[in-house]
């Protein structure tokens, strides 16, 4: 529990003074003799959580997946965000689409997909993926970005993009993920 007072003070007060109306995120503390007290938006929890414990899928098509297990070793550890990769889709929620995707693998990609759980996300990580890559223009084969296919979310340029750029799209994801709201889901119209 004190860790978890400690975290999210320490978010509060890079986005804003505690308790003092300068932030979105205003988590109140009040300490009670020995315990204390938070008291926060229930938006602001869930966000928490779920940015703090991403799961990616582990899956490369090309050149891009050795900068991403790379970005798993240890220089870079992505574990430090609360990353575990995971072998399943169905317990995984990030899914990291790391290097060409032809029209034969469209669908696997596509059946992935479909098989995470909700709120999924999605990095396009290289030029590849994100566009076709040098690929597209003499090949047949190619899909013109994984776009067209599954929706994206963040999209990390690079040919292959090194391991500190997909960590800068994982602090993009963070913050598309810290600006949710379990009220307003995106496609649901409300």
């Amino acid at each position: 529990m004190i860790d978890l007072m400690n975290d999210i003070n320490e978010v509060a007060s890079r986005q804003g003074e505690v308790g003092t109306g300068n932030s979105d995120f205003m988590p109140y503390k009040e300490s009670i003799g020995e315990g204390g007290v938070i008291i926060a938006k229930l938006d602001d929890l869930l966000n928490w959580s779920r940015l703090s414990s991403l799961f990616p899928m582990t899956f490369g098509l090309a050149c891009c997946a050795i900068e991403f297990m790379s970005t798993g070793s240890t220089p870079y550890d992505m574990d430090r965000f609360g990353m575990a990769p995971r072998a399943s889709p169905r317990q995984a929620d990030v899914m990291i689409v790391a290097g060409t995707v032809t029209f034969k693998m469209a669908d696997r990609i596509r059946r992935l997909y479909e098989q995470m759980a909700e709120p999924r996300y999605v990095i396009s990580m290289g030029s590849c993926s994100n566009c076709g890559g040098p690929y597209w223009q003499h090949g047949y084969h190619v899909v013109k970005g994984v776009d067209r296919i599954i929706p994206v979310d963040v999209y990390v340029p690079g040919c292959p993009p090194r391991p500190e750029a997909l960590l800068g799209g994982i602090l993009k994801l963070h913050d598309k993920i810290r600006g949710e709201s379990i009220l307003h889901q995106p496609g649901s119209g409300t």
